[in-house]
């Protein structure tokens, strides 16, 4: 099947400016791009879209270019935003165009005319004047202003920058390098991109007087209507500095009933009969959670590897299956996520509301106590509801302490 097609079955398709795009990349090979604003020294799991949409272009037989936005970086894109965003110095910039590259190299092989360019090349001898006498020519502010994007911020009281105004100029200027340097007539993004994708077939039509196309993939929300990626921590990101691959398997694990049918065709490239059987399964047998499994390690085997992938399964297993070994020894799952604390704060007595928030498992000392006392909260196995409840030395197994919040969350106090 086409690319086009691909991306229909699996939900993945939001709009597209030429219907007959599918039946064009089913008879002719195209190259096409999606880009990476460095605004973090790593993506996070909103990234994974359009990055997992360049390996199946990929796949498909077609010429995948990711761009790292050095350029555009700077500056910030307005989609999707409600607020300005801060300027990086150079450094960190140049720091995170750094790791972005690392990352997307894990999905495309960058061989065979795939590449990986930043946009900072061709626009950084560019003059303000020239660009705009070659570029911002082309546009008329109403057609800017009648954006979305632009549009939604106007709306805002703070408004937008001139600055962040100017950004779709800037990406429509980077569709038209990349089709004038290696012939790409394609560029994907997410559903917020349309307008600045739209902008540069524009431009690429008025100056070239060449055919180009974009598609658009919708914007990832779980059922329950929350952002897909965000947590309790925070964002969900595809460094394992930033986020441990056992953190990062225990998001997917934690997906919920409802969307792991979908996420499964968003995030892995398993066929559509493998995923219905897991669906079939999910629906027979919720409690198993075994499509959950199956998401969790595809994606985490897609992102850190299958050592990673194998490692925080078994820590998983471990963990929710068997707690303490027959011996009474507290098992300590590989890929845990540990905290330390010294051994005469146990001597006093430690908080377990305070060891919970150093933990990582409350983001406040009154959410704590709200979840201890609805009886989510076990020490070494064993639920506790007394918030004044102290660990001491007695609590201490092979060095270490086992917190846990509901099913799913949890860390270990390691004594030194």
């Amino acid at each position: 099947m086409s690319f086009v097609e691909e991306l229909t079955w699996r939900g993945l398709l939001s709009q597209v400016t030429d219907p007959k795009l599918s039946s064009k990349m089913a008879s002719e090979k195209m190259v096409g791009y999606a880009g990476f604003d460095p605004t973090a020294d790593s993506l996070h799991v909103g990234s994974l879209l359009p990055a997992l949409a360049l390996r199946r272009l990929q796949l498909a037989g077609h010429t995948p270019i990711a761009v790292v936005g050095g350029a555009t970086g700077m500056i910030g894109d307005p989609s999707g935003k409600s607020e300005e965003r801060n300027f990086l110095s150079e450094e960190q910039l140049q720091k995170n165009v750094a790791g972005v590259r690392a990352q997307l190299e894990r999905f495309v092989d960058f061989g065979g005319g795939a590449k990986l360019v930043n946009n900072y090349d061709w626009t950084r001898d560019m003059s303000y004047l020239q660009f705009l006498r070659d570029i911002g020519k082309s546009f008329s502010i109403g057609m800017m202003l009648g954006k979305e994007s632009v549009r939604l911020r106007l709306e805002k009281e703070s408004g937008i920058s001139y600055t962040e105004f100017s950004y779709m100029l800037l990406q429509a200027f980077d569709f038209l390098q990349l089709y004038r340097q290696y012939g790409c007539k394609l560029q994907v993004g997410g559903s917020d991109q349309w307008g600045n994708i739209t902008a540069g077939i524009d431009l690429i039509r008025r100056l070239e007087s060449g055919e180009s196309y974009g598609l658009t993939m919708p914007l990832v929300m779980t059922a329950a209507g929350t952002k897909f990626g965000k947590t309790e921590k925070g964002t969900v990101w595809l460094a394992a500095e930033r986020t441990s691959p056992y953190e990062f398997y225990q998001f997917f694990m934690q997906t919920e009933d409802r969307d792991v049918g979908r996420f499964l065709r968003y995030f892995t490239f398993l066929d559509e009969k493998t995923i219905v059987a897991l669906e079939e399964t999910l629906a027979r047998a919720p409690e198993k959670r075994e499509a959950q499994r199956v998401l969790a390690r595809e994606v985490t085997t897609l992102v850190h590897g299958a050592a990673h992938a194998a490692q925080a399964e078994e820590a998983t297993r471990a963990l929710f299956q068997r707690e303490s070994s027959a011996d009474g020894k507290l098992l300590i799952p590989p890929g845990a996520p540990v905290v330390e604390e010294g051994r005469a704060s146990f001597d006093a007595g430690f908080s377990l509301v305070d060891a919970l928030v150093k933990g990582g498992l409350a983001t406040s000392k009154s959410g704590a106590r709200r979840d201890i006392e609805g009886g989510g909260v076990n020490v070494n196995d064993e639920r506790i509801s007394d918030v004044a409840r102290l660990l001491v030395v007695s609590d201490i197994k092979d060095g270490a302490i086992l917190l846990r919040k509901g099913k799913k969350s949890y860390c270990v106090i390691k004594v030194v």
